[in-house]
């Protein structure tokens, strides 16, 4: 049984309208996001994703079809069916005014108003994008919203429960190889005693049950994961309030071995016994 083909949604409507910001937030949403392409190009795209990722690969496509021939052949690719993916054409929108002070703070001319004003360009947009908006599967003004509440809806309408849930990662690592750059939290577990200095312990791991016990199994331990892990809960409530859905969480002690690898675990099988996605992961495991 072959797998059904995922959806090809095409982004486009005015400018300053949010096309960019409903590009990155499809991007986080697991789609294969081609910006500023031409639409006689989308078949083209469609068939390369499909060859190097499957077709259950999702594709987003950002479009310009203020010139006539673009326009003619986004129509033309959307109903002839020519990529044999579901399609959804995305169309955004704003008031002139808003558009306007946007385009201003950005301080970019727009592509359409030539010598004229700004204002002048926003309004030839949106005769030329007339047709496109009338023949869109989605609408979205964008005029009250900001920049949170966009990815919002762009998730609300695309996402699946998979790809709109928080992923946590936490990993372990060594303070003398240094702190994870891409770390959101860090904690350091060097107030928990040494399993390096028991000998049977030293040449084992955090992954080992013998380690891990003696490191987890602590009051001081157990009084850190008890509160931790409730903290990390909350943030992670507040990370999807904020349309954040990737969070890492950086675990350390001194070589990366015994400790933070046997705590890493402890938090990982906590917070997924919570229902949150998480990974573990040991940065600096096998360096010593």
């Amino acid at each position: 049984m072959e797998p059904t083909a995922a959806e090809l949604v095409i982004v486009t409507g005015m400018t300053g309208a949010g096309r960019s910001t409903a590009a990155k937030e499809l991007e986080d949403l697991g789609f294969f996001v081609v910006d500023n392409l031409p639409p006689t190009l989308v078949r083209d795209v469609v068939r390369l994703v499909d060859d190097s990722r499957g077709v259950s690969q999702p594709i987003a496509v950002v479009v310009d079809v203020r010139s006539g021939s673009f326009f003619d052949s986004l129509q033309a690719n959307r109903h002839q069916g020519v990529t044999g993916r579901p399609t959804t054409l995305l169309f955004l929108e704003a008031t002139d005014d808003v558009l306007v002070r946007r385009q201003e703070a950005a301080r970019r001319p727009h592509p359409l108003q030539g010598s004229g004003r700004l204002l002048h360009g926003l309004q030839r947009e949106r005769e030329v994008l007339a047709e496109v908006r009338g023949d869109a599967d989605v609408v979205i003004d964008t005029t009250n919203f900001n920049v949170h509440q966009l990815t919002d809806r762009i998730a609300e309408q695309f996402g699946t429960p998979e790809s709109t849930a928080l992923k946590v990662t936490v990993i372990s690592f060594g303070f003398k190889y240094g702190i994870p750059v891409d770390a959101d939290y860090v904690a350091d577990m060097r107030f928990l005693p040494n399993p390096y200095w028991v000998p049977e312990l030293r040449p084992r791991t955090g992954r080992d049950e013998a380690v891990a016990d003696y490191v987890t199994m602590r009051p001081s331990a157990q009084t850190f994961l008890d509160q931790f892990v409730p903290m990390l809960e909350n943030v992670a409530g507040g990370y999807l309030t904020e349309g954040k859905r990737f969070m890492t969480v950086a675990i350390g002690c001194t070589g990366g071995k015994h400790r933070s690898v046997a705590m890493t675990e402890e938090i990982a099988a906590r917070l997924r016994a919570h229902g949150i996605d998480t990974r573990a992961s040991h940065r600096d495991l096998g360096r010593e």
